[in-house]
């Protein structure tokens, strides 16, 4: 970028991951590996590895709201998205600022349960989510066990996948789309992101690499998308861009310790 050339700011507004692999840090190396520049506020210091969560400490709501005061104050971002939220304080805080800053309609990732399974939202945070910011959302990206919670169906076909993003969409969100990456009979072989804007479902196939996934492949895929639109690309071809983005990033992914294999966020620029 330069001076001269049109710069792309997104927002994440997410919880933090000291080793990289997802959070606010996945989120700006893919903003960056996309072609955007990044804006970060903080929801919650969260001590983790690749393998587990240790802690969360949720930052303060004033806190939150200064942050996304202050970042509004130098430039408004051209999209945004929200990842862990920790509070029932913090979604609101979010919604409000989303409102009263006229921000534009977030991509949500509504990461509720960690995958070693620490609790990334309180009880009363999800609450908050389905009633204040899914109606905000210009997608919801939840993964199949998300997409249960949302919907209160259980989704073991193709069929019950659909049936739950359009009940999800009645929650409020412009659109939805269902992450693949959690295996079921109906898609052996390939990871299969479904997308319902209202109107149609649409398929996002890819064939499922071998050994399993890596940590913060969700991260990656909802800052993809609003990497994306925030260069103005529509949703449908932002979420195909995303699905590519992840897909070669997975293929590039390595193992730091003794954890689940790491994302190569950087694989683009390869």
């Amino acid at each position: 970028m330069t001076n001269k050339s049109k710069v792309y700011v997104a927002l994440t507004i997410a919880g933090s991951d000291p080793s990289g692999g997802a959070g606010l840090q996945a989120d700006l190396k893919t903003f960056a590996a996309c072609g955007v520049y990044g804006f970060s506020a903080i929801t919650a210091i969260i001590a983790q590895n690749s393998a587990h969560v240790a802690r969360v400490e949720p930052v303060a709501a004033a806190m939150l709201t200064a942050q996304l005061d202050t970042l509004v104050d130098e430039r408004r971002p051209d999209a945004l998205k929200t990842g862990a939220l920790a509070t029932a304080a913090n979604v609101r805080a979010v919604a409000d600022a989303i409102a009263r800053l006229r921000l534009p309609a977030p991509v949500v990732d509504p990461v509720l349960i960690a995958s070693s399974g620490a609790r990334l939202l309180d009880v009363a945070g999800e609450a908050s989510l389905r009633e204040l910011l899914l109606p905000l959302a210009r997608v919801v990206t939840p993964n199949i066990p998300e997409a249960e919670a949302l919907s209160g169906l259980v989704i073991d076909s193709r069929a019950a996948l659909v049936a739950a993003a359009r009940a999800i969409r009645k929650l409020g969100p412009r659109a939805v789309i269902i992450k693949g990456g959690h295996a079921m009979p109906a898609t052996a072989g390939r990871a299969i992101d479904l997308l319902f804007d209202g109107r149609a479902v649409v398929e996002f196939a890819a064939p499922r690499l071998p050994n399993g996934g890596a940590h913060g492949t969700g991260c990656a895929f909802a800052a993809a998308i609003t990497a994306y639109l925030a260069r103005g690309v529509e949703l449908e071809p932002a979420v195909r861009r995303a699905k590519q983005f992840v897909t070669r990033a997975l293929r590039g992914r390595f193992v730091l310790g003794a954890g689940r294999p790491t994302l190569d966020h950087l694989a683009l620029a390869k």
